[in-house]
């Protein structure tokens, strides 16, 4: 009888987790409703699956640890952005749109199954090690990473600052797996740098998308506003961030017409955002930078300012991740991020698993010592994720994905703020053939201007 009221009990519990689990999704309750006999039965396989671990398995089991898994496995399956957050990682992913944090500095995700580097901070702890993109992480502090989650990952490389963490990692080229002792250190989420490149011609590089964003660019702009003829805004290698920051940075530049429209499942998750006029009028030519590893909100500001012409897009093409996330706190302090829908450019293009095109393709070159060597593109895309959302909705149902394990896209920003990181260099610029065709471009656009007058 207790065994009944036990499992009775189990059963209840499984079908609230479920439940609410569903209901975050907006609208879907009415398909459960729909279903609702489909969904108690496999509700009922799933509470059996549960009874026979506990009842059978050679081992003892945590239920609790075995129900998150199945939530997680659940979730990761629906896309690559879509992810039950343990209350761990969700406090983590709060931290990365504030404050500060410590870690060691690089950009991960999961590629074909392996957790990746995508590239190290320049100036951070792990840029100064010697870590290298394309890097495979196999194991940290000893353990392997074969079986860890992205979100896992995160967690053990991030620690107190002054502590040590130990990553062990698998290169291209290198016989042997490589250590790397790195001693963490703060790392300030600070997304706005600027300079002039020469007398009249500004440079702005954004990182990331948090909740300063817009302000620290504002304040930029004031500095630097009254004397600008052109300006270079820098989103190479921005992974995104937060939604409003990017419609609020594409409305300073914009005075009127549509930023980007939204457009979800159901009715009440589409939105149209559009531009107001501003207090400061910038009329001022924009050139804009992006590669691979222009992402999410970098790809809302590049799509709306190229859409209304208000600025030329210069590099490589973008990531193409055209796809809107909300992130449902859970009672427990676990959180549930779910892909709601699809964004749409000005025009009504879907950048999902395409990226921004850039007006002018250009390639990243390294120039220096007389030498120039072509800097090969390391980024895989939106594309490439098992699972990723075509560009129209009604492809998702029957385009053949690639066999390989789900990842995330997301990308860790994390800088140091006693090495440098982000302190912006004039000569390191010049030697950039990105930044200095964009200022050529600015130079030859004024004085074409001039000779009309």
């Amino acid at each position: 009888m207790i065994e009944r009221i036990k499992q009775h009990i189990l059963f209840c519990f499984l079908v609230a987790v479920a439940a609410t689990l569903v209901i975050a999704g907006t609208g879907f309750f009415r398909d459960l409703s729909a279903s609702g006999d489909e969904t108690y039965r496999q509700l009922k396989i799933f509470s059996d699956v549960i009874e026979h671990i506990e009842g059978g398995y050679v081992d003892p089991v945590d239920t609790k640890d075995l129900i998150q898994k199945a939530i997680q496995g659940m979730v990761n399956s629906l896309d690559p952005h879509s992810m039950y957050l343990p209350p761990d990682a969700y406090d983590l992913l709060k931290d990365d749109t504030k404050g500060e944090f410590s870690g060691i500095g690089i950009v991960i995700t999961m590629k074909k199954g392996l957790l990746t580097v995508v590239s190290p901070i320049e100036g951070t702890p792990a840029f100064k090690v010697g870590v290298k993109a394309n890097d495979v992480i196999v194991k940290v502090d000893g353990e392997s990473t074969r079986e860890m989650s992205l979100g896992e990952m995160v967690k053990k490389i991030k620690g107190p600052k002054g502590t040590e963490v130990v990553i062990t990692v698998v290169r291209k080229g290198e016989s042997d797996p490589i250590d790397f002792k790195i001693t963490r250190n703060v790392i300030p989420i600070e997304s706005v740098r600027y300079l002039f490149l020469k007398p009249g011609y500004g440079y702005i590089r954004i990182y990331n998308f948090t909740e300063k964003t817009t302000n620290d660019l504002e304040e930029a702009l004031e500095k630097m506003d009254e004397e600008l003829k052109g300006l270079v805004i820098d989103l190479r290698d921005n992974p995104g961030g937060l939604l409003p920051q990017a419609i609020s940075i594409s409305d300073l530049f914009l005075e009127q017409g549509t930023i980007l429209s939204i457009k979800g499942r159901f009715e009440d998750q589409n939105n149209i955002y559009t531009a107001e006029p501003d207090s400061v009028q910038r009329k001022y030519p924009i050139i804009i930078l992006i590669n691979g590893g222009s992402a999410s909100a970098s790809e809302i500001v590049a799509g709306a300012l190229q859409d209304h012409k208000r600025a030329l897009i210069l590099g490589t093409t973008s990531f193409g991740k055209g796809s809107v996330q909300t992130v449902k706190p859970l009672k427990d302090g676990s959180g549930l991020k779910l892909t709601i829908a699809r964004y749409y450019t000005p025009s009504g293009h879907s950048i999902q698993a395409k990226g921004i095109v850039p007006d002018i393709v250009l390639k990243k070159m390294i120039l220096e010592e007389d030498e120039v060597d072509v800097v090969e593109d390391i980024y895989f895309k939106e594309k490439d994720l098992k699972n990723h959302l075509e560009a129209v909705p009604d492809l998702d149902k029957n385009e053949t994905k690639p066999e390989e394990p789900a990842g995330d896209s997301e990308k860790k920003s994390e800088a140091d703020d006693t090495t440098g990181y982000k302190i912006l260099k004039l000569k390191k610029l010049m030697v950039d053939n990105q930044v200095m065709r964009a200022l050529d471009i600015l130079l030859g656009y004024n004085v074409f201007k001039d000779m009309q007058k």
